[in-house]
Protein backbone atom coordinates (compact mmCIF):
# COMPACT_ATOMS: atom_id res chain seq x y z
CA UNK A 1 0.00 0.00 0.00
CA UNK A 2 1.33 3.45 -0.91
CA UNK A 3 1.14 5.89 2.02
CA UNK A 4 2.00 9.60 1.95
CA UNK A 5 3.71 9.53 5.35
CA UNK A 6 4.05 13.30 5.85
CA UNK A 7 0.43 13.94 5.01
CA UNK A 8 -0.68 10.98 7.13
CA UNK A 9 1.25 12.18 10.19
CA UNK A 10 0.03 15.78 9.76
CA UNK A 11 -3.57 14.57 9.56
CA UNK A 12 -3.47 12.13 12.48
CA UNK A 13 -1.05 13.79 14.89
CA UNK A 14 -3.67 16.05 16.53
CA UNK A 15 -5.60 12.93 17.57
CA UNK A 16 -2.42 11.35 18.96
CA UNK A 17 -1.63 14.48 20.96
CA UNK A 18 -5.17 14.56 22.36
CA UNK A 19 -4.91 10.91 23.37
CA UNK A 20 -1.54 11.51 25.02
CA UNK A 21 -2.94 14.41 27.03
CA UNK A 22 -5.78 12.25 28.38
CA UNK A 23 -3.34 9.46 29.22
CA UNK A 24 -1.13 11.92 31.07
CA UNK A 25 -4.03 12.95 33.31
CA UNK A 26 -5.04 9.35 33.98
CA UNK A 27 -1.49 8.27 34.81
CA UNK A 28 -0.57 11.25 36.97
CA UNK A 29 -3.73 11.24 39.06
CA UNK A 30 -4.93 7.79 40.01
CA UNK A 31 -8.26 9.13 41.25
CA UNK A 32 -8.96 10.92 37.95
CA UNK A 33 -12.02 9.47 36.25
CA UNK A 34 -13.60 10.19 32.90
CA UNK A 35 -17.27 10.96 32.50
CA UNK A 36 -19.30 9.12 29.86
CA UNK A 37 -18.48 11.55 27.05
CA UNK A 38 -14.82 11.61 28.04
CA UNK A 39 -14.62 7.81 28.15
CA UNK A 40 -16.26 7.52 24.73
CA UNK A 41 -13.84 10.09 23.28
CA UNK A 42 -10.89 8.32 24.87
CA UNK A 43 -11.95 4.97 23.43
CA UNK A 44 -12.45 6.52 19.99
CA UNK A 45 -8.94 8.01 20.08
CA UNK A 46 -7.53 4.67 21.21
CA UNK A 47 -9.22 2.83 18.33
CA UNK A 48 -8.07 5.47 15.86
CA UNK A 49 -4.47 5.28 17.07
CA UNK A 50 -4.60 1.47 16.84
CA UNK A 51 -5.86 1.71 13.25
CA UNK A 52 -3.09 4.21 12.44
CA UNK A 53 -0.51 1.84 13.87
CA UNK A 54 -1.86 -0.97 11.70
CA UNK A 55 -1.57 1.26 8.62
CA UNK A 56 2.04 2.09 9.46
CA UNK A 57 2.80 -1.63 9.85
CA UNK A 58 1.95 -2.10 6.17
CA UNK A 59 4.72 0.25 5.08
CA UNK A 60 7.79 -1.53 3.73
CA UNK A 61 10.22 0.46 5.88
CA UNK A 62 9.11 1.18 9.44
CA UNK A 63 8.97 4.97 9.93
CA UNK A 64 10.38 6.52 13.16
CA UNK A 65 6.89 7.58 14.24
CA UNK A 66 5.91 3.93 14.61
CA UNK A 67 7.72 3.51 17.93
CA UNK A 68 6.01 6.57 19.37
CA UNK A 69 2.63 5.27 18.23
CA UNK A 70 3.33 1.78 19.56
CA UNK A 71 4.07 3.24 22.99
CA UNK A 72 0.96 5.40 22.87
CA UNK A 73 -1.32 2.50 21.91
CA UNK A 74 0.22 0.27 24.60
CA UNK A 75 -0.43 2.89 27.28
CA UNK A 76 -4.00 3.36 26.09
CA UNK A 77 -4.52 -0.40 26.01
CA UNK A 78 -3.42 -0.61 29.62
CA UNK A 79 -5.94 2.04 30.67
CA UNK A 80 -8.79 0.47 28.70
CA UNK A 81 -8.27 -3.04 30.07
CA UNK A 82 -7.43 -2.38 33.69
CA UNK A 83 -9.80 -1.86 36.59
CA UNK A 84 -9.10 1.58 37.95
CA UNK A 85 -10.07 0.66 41.51
CA UNK A 86 -7.24 -1.86 41.70
CA UNK A 87 -4.71 0.91 41.35
CA UNK A 88 -6.10 2.76 44.34
CA UNK A 89 -4.19 2.22 47.55
CA UNK A 90 -6.29 0.08 49.88
CA UNK A 91 -5.78 0.28 53.63
CA UNK A 92 -5.37 -3.02 55.53
CA UNK A 93 -8.62 -2.36 57.38
CA UNK A 94 -10.55 -1.71 54.17
CA UNK A 95 -8.99 -4.79 52.60
CA UNK A 96 -10.10 -7.02 55.46
CA UNK A 97 -13.55 -5.50 55.96
CA UNK A 98 -14.48 -5.21 52.28
CA UNK A 99 -12.18 -6.94 49.82
CA UNK A 100 -11.84 -10.17 51.80
CA UNK A 101 -15.58 -10.91 52.30
CA UNK A 102 -16.38 -9.89 48.73
CA UNK A 103 -13.70 -12.26 47.42
CA UNK A 104 -15.09 -15.03 49.65
CA UNK A 105 -18.59 -14.56 48.23
CA UNK A 106 -17.31 -14.49 44.66
CA UNK A 107 -16.10 -18.09 45.11
CA UNK A 108 -18.80 -19.23 47.54
CA UNK A 109 -19.50 -22.44 45.59
CA UNK A 110 -15.99 -23.70 46.32
CA UNK A 111 -16.41 -22.81 49.99
CA UNK A 112 -19.55 -24.93 50.23
CA UNK A 113 -17.75 -27.78 48.49
CA UNK A 114 -15.01 -27.49 51.13
CA UNK A 115 -17.70 -27.51 53.84
CA UNK A 116 -19.27 -30.65 52.32
CA UNK A 117 -15.91 -32.44 52.28
CA UNK A 118 -15.27 -31.52 55.91
CA UNK A 119 -18.75 -32.60 56.99
CA UNK A 120 -18.35 -35.90 55.13
CA UNK A 121 -15.11 -36.49 57.01
CA UNK A 122 -16.79 -35.57 60.31
CA UNK A 123 -19.57 -38.10 59.74
CA UNK A 124 -17.05 -40.75 58.71
CA UNK A 125 -14.85 -40.16 61.78
CA UNK A 126 -17.80 -40.34 64.16
CA UNK A 127 -19.17 -43.48 62.44
CA UNK A 128 -15.83 -45.29 62.55
CA UNK A 129 -15.37 -44.57 66.25
CA UNK A 130 -18.93 -45.64 67.05
CA UNK A 131 -18.29 -48.98 65.34
CA UNK A 132 -14.78 -49.60 66.66
CA UNK A 133 -13.55 -47.58 69.65
CA UNK A 134 -10.01 -48.94 69.22
CA UNK A 135 -9.78 -47.01 65.94
CA UNK A 136 -9.20 -43.87 67.99
CA UNK A 137 -5.47 -44.60 68.16
CA UNK A 138 -5.29 -44.77 64.36
CA UNK A 139 -7.49 -41.76 63.65
CA UNK A 140 -6.29 -39.24 66.21
CA UNK A 141 -2.72 -38.01 65.72
CA UNK A 142 -2.53 -36.27 69.12
CA UNK A 143 -1.61 -38.37 72.18
CA UNK A 144 -3.62 -36.12 74.49
CA UNK A 145 -6.83 -37.14 72.73
CA UNK A 146 -6.30 -40.89 72.82
CA UNK A 147 -7.12 -41.43 76.48
CA UNK A 148 -10.47 -41.49 78.24
CA UNK A 149 -12.21 -38.10 77.86
CA UNK A 150 -13.40 -38.27 81.48
CA UNK A 151 -9.83 -38.50 82.74
CA UNK A 152 -8.73 -35.57 80.61
CA UNK A 153 -11.64 -33.40 81.76
CA UNK A 154 -10.84 -34.17 85.40
CA UNK A 155 -7.17 -33.27 84.88
CA UNK A 156 -7.98 -30.07 83.01
CA UNK A 157 -10.47 -28.87 85.61
CA UNK A 158 -8.03 -29.67 88.41
CA UNK A 159 -5.16 -27.88 86.68
CA UNK A 160 -7.24 -24.71 86.10
CA UNK A 161 -4.93 -23.52 83.35
CA UNK A 162 -1.87 -23.37 85.59
CA UNK A 163 0.33 -25.28 83.17
CA UNK A 164 0.15 -22.31 80.79
CA UNK A 165 0.80 -19.68 83.45
CA UNK A 166 3.27 -17.18 82.03
CA UNK A 167 3.47 -19.01 78.71
CA UNK A 168 0.23 -17.97 77.03
CA UNK A 169 1.93 -15.64 74.55
CA UNK A 170 4.45 -18.23 73.33
CA UNK A 171 1.76 -20.92 73.18
CA UNK A 172 -0.47 -18.58 71.18
CA UNK A 173 2.36 -17.84 68.74
CA UNK A 174 2.98 -21.56 68.25
CA UNK A 175 -0.69 -22.16 67.52
CA UNK A 176 -0.83 -19.30 65.01
CA UNK A 177 2.30 -20.50 63.20
CA UNK A 178 1.12 -24.11 63.02
CA UNK A 179 -2.39 -23.29 61.83
CA UNK A 180 -1.19 -20.80 59.22
CA UNK A 181 1.24 -23.43 57.87
CA UNK A 182 -1.61 -25.95 57.66
CA UNK A 183 -3.78 -23.41 55.84
CA UNK A 184 -1.10 -22.51 53.32
CA UNK A 185 -0.62 -26.25 52.77
CA UNK A 186 -4.34 -26.72 52.13
CA UNK A 187 -4.22 -23.98 49.50
CA UNK A 188 -0.93 -25.12 47.92
CA UNK A 189 -2.22 -28.68 47.59
CA UNK A 190 -4.60 -27.33 45.00
CA UNK A 191 -1.64 -27.80 42.65
CA UNK A 192 -2.23 -31.55 42.95
CA UNK A 193 -5.35 -30.96 40.85
CA UNK A 194 -7.19 -30.52 44.14
CA UNK A 195 -6.63 -34.09 45.34
CA UNK A 196 -4.40 -33.05 48.23
CA UNK A 197 -6.82 -30.32 49.31
CA UNK A 198 -9.74 -32.75 49.24
CA UNK A 199 -7.83 -35.28 51.37
CA UNK A 200 -6.76 -32.64 53.90
CA UNK A 201 -10.31 -31.27 54.29
CA UNK A 202 -11.75 -34.75 54.64
CA UNK A 203 -9.11 -35.84 57.16
CA UNK A 204 -9.59 -32.71 59.27
CA UNK A 205 -13.26 -33.60 59.33
CA UNK A 206 -12.44 -37.16 60.37
CA UNK A 207 -10.46 -35.91 63.38
CA UNK A 208 -13.21 -33.45 64.32
CA UNK A 209 -15.89 -36.13 64.06
CA UNK A 210 -13.91 -38.67 66.07
CA UNK A 211 -13.11 -36.18 68.84
CA UNK A 212 -16.70 -34.96 68.95
CA UNK A 213 -18.13 -38.48 69.17
CA UNK A 214 -15.58 -39.54 71.80
CA UNK A 215 -16.40 -36.70 74.17
CA UNK A 216 -20.15 -36.70 73.59
CA UNK A 217 -20.29 -40.49 74.06
CA UNK A 218 -18.39 -40.08 77.34
CA UNK A 219 -20.91 -37.50 78.56
CA UNK A 220 -18.50 -34.56 78.28
CA UNK A 221 -20.43 -32.39 75.83
CA UNK A 222 -20.25 -29.17 77.94
CA UNK A 223 -16.47 -29.52 78.20
CA UNK A 224 -16.17 -30.26 74.47
CA UNK A 225 -18.18 -27.20 73.44
CA UNK A 226 -16.50 -24.96 76.02
CA UNK A 227 -13.09 -26.14 74.85
CA UNK A 228 -13.64 -26.06 71.06
CA UNK A 229 -16.12 -23.27 70.41
CA UNK A 230 -14.15 -20.19 71.56
CA UNK A 231 -11.29 -20.76 69.12
CA UNK A 232 -12.87 -23.39 66.83
CA UNK A 233 -15.65 -21.02 65.77
CA UNK A 234 -12.94 -19.11 63.89
CA UNK A 235 -10.24 -21.72 63.38
CA UNK A 236 -12.37 -24.38 61.70
CA UNK A 237 -13.98 -21.96 59.19
CA UNK A 238 -10.49 -20.56 58.51
CA UNK A 239 -9.19 -24.02 57.57
CA UNK A 240 -12.24 -24.49 55.33
CA UNK A 241 -11.56 -21.10 53.70
CA UNK A 242 -7.99 -22.27 53.03
CA UNK A 243 -9.52 -25.33 51.38
CA UNK A 244 -11.71 -23.00 49.32
CA UNK A 245 -8.52 -21.29 48.11
CA UNK A 246 -7.02 -24.69 47.27
CA UNK A 247 -10.08 -25.68 45.26
CA UNK A 248 -9.94 -22.34 43.45
CA UNK A 249 -6.30 -23.02 42.56
CA UNK A 250 -7.21 -26.52 41.36
CA UNK A 251 -10.02 -25.12 39.22
CA UNK A 252 -7.61 -22.73 37.51
CA UNK A 253 -5.12 -25.56 36.99
CA UNK A 254 -7.69 -27.87 35.41
CA UNK A 255 -9.54 -25.20 33.43
CA UNK A 256 -12.98 -26.85 33.37
CA UNK A 257 -13.62 -26.14 29.68
CA UNK A 258 -12.16 -22.63 29.66
CA UNK A 259 -10.33 -21.73 26.46
CA UNK A 260 -7.85 -19.39 28.14
CA UNK A 261 -4.32 -20.61 28.80
CA UNK A 262 -3.28 -21.90 32.20
CA UNK A 263 -1.02 -18.88 32.70
CA UNK A 264 -3.92 -16.51 32.10
CA UNK A 265 -6.15 -18.46 34.49
CA UNK A 266 -3.50 -18.32 37.22
CA UNK A 267 -3.04 -14.59 36.66
CA UNK A 268 -6.79 -14.05 36.97
CA UNK A 269 -7.14 -15.82 40.31
CA UNK A 270 -3.83 -14.65 41.80
CA UNK A 271 -5.22 -11.62 43.68
CA UNK A 272 -8.15 -13.65 45.01
CA UNK A 273 -5.84 -16.40 46.30
CA UNK A 274 -3.70 -13.85 48.13
CA UNK A 275 -6.81 -12.21 49.59
CA UNK A 276 -8.32 -15.49 50.79
CA UNK A 277 -5.16 -16.82 52.41
CA UNK A 278 -4.43 -13.39 53.90
CA UNK A 279 -7.89 -13.31 55.46
CA UNK A 280 -7.36 -16.84 56.77
CA UNK A 281 -4.10 -15.73 58.41
CA UNK A 282 -5.88 -12.87 60.20
CA UNK A 283 -8.59 -15.24 61.42
CA UNK A 284 -6.02 -17.72 62.70
CA UNK A 285 -4.14 -15.03 64.60
CA UNK A 286 -7.37 -14.27 66.46
CA UNK A 287 -8.09 -17.98 66.99
CA UNK A 288 -4.58 -18.53 68.41
CA UNK A 289 -5.01 -15.71 70.91
CA UNK A 290 -8.40 -17.02 72.02
CA UNK A 291 -7.17 -20.61 72.31
CA UNK A 292 -4.25 -19.63 74.53
CA UNK A 293 -6.02 -17.07 76.71
CA UNK A 294 -9.56 -18.49 76.93
CA UNK A 295 -10.08 -22.01 75.54
CA UNK A 296 -7.48 -23.61 77.83
CA UNK A 297 -9.20 -22.32 80.97
CA UNK A 298 -12.04 -24.54 82.10
CA UNK A 299 -14.65 -24.64 84.80
CA UNK A 300 -14.54 -23.51 87.59
CA UNK A 301 -12.12 -20.81 86.38
CA UNK A 302 -14.41 -19.87 83.48
CA UNK A 303 -17.90 -21.43 83.35
CA UNK A 304 -18.57 -23.51 80.26
CA UNK A 305 -21.75 -21.54 79.58
CA UNK A 306 -19.70 -18.34 79.23
CA UNK A 307 -17.23 -19.97 76.83
CA UNK A 308 -20.02 -21.54 74.77
CA UNK A 309 -21.87 -18.22 74.55
CA UNK A 310 -18.65 -16.47 73.48
CA UNK A 311 -17.92 -19.05 70.77
CA UNK A 312 -21.49 -18.99 69.49
CA UNK A 313 -21.38 -15.19 69.25
CA UNK A 314 -18.12 -15.39 67.31
CA UNK A 315 -19.65 -17.85 64.85
CA UNK A 316 -22.71 -15.65 64.27
CA UNK A 317 -20.58 -12.52 63.79
CA UNK A 318 -18.29 -14.37 61.36
CA UNK A 319 -21.25 -15.63 59.32
CA UNK A 320 -22.74 -12.13 59.11
CA UNK A 321 -19.37 -10.63 58.24
CA UNK A 322 -18.66 -13.02 55.38
CA UNK A 323 -22.24 -12.74 54.09
CA UNK A 324 -22.76 -8.98 54.28
CA UNK A 325 -19.54 -7.03 54.70
CA UNK A 326 -18.59 -4.89 51.73
CA UNK A 327 -21.87 -5.60 49.95
CA UNK A 328 -22.59 -1.90 49.45
CA UNK A 329 -19.40 -1.60 47.41
CA UNK A 330 -19.70 -4.84 45.49
CA UNK A 331 -18.75 -4.80 41.84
Amino acid sequence: MILDLDRFVAQEQPYWVELEEILGKLEERIQHKLDLDGAQRFYYLYQRASADLARLASVAVEPPVSRYLQSLVARAYGEVHEIRDKRRAVSPLEWFLRTFPRTFRRHAAKFWLAVALTVAGTVFGAAVLSIDSSAKHAIMPFPGLQGDPRDRVADEEKDRGGRLSGHQASFSAQLMTHNIQVSIGAMALGLTWGIGTVIMLFYNGVILGAVGYDYIHAGQTPFLLGWLLPHGAIEIPAIILAGQAGLLLASALIGWGKRTTRRVRFREIGPDLVTLIGGVAVMLVWAGIIEAFLSQYHQPVIPYAVKIAFGTTELIVLALFLSLAGAQNAD
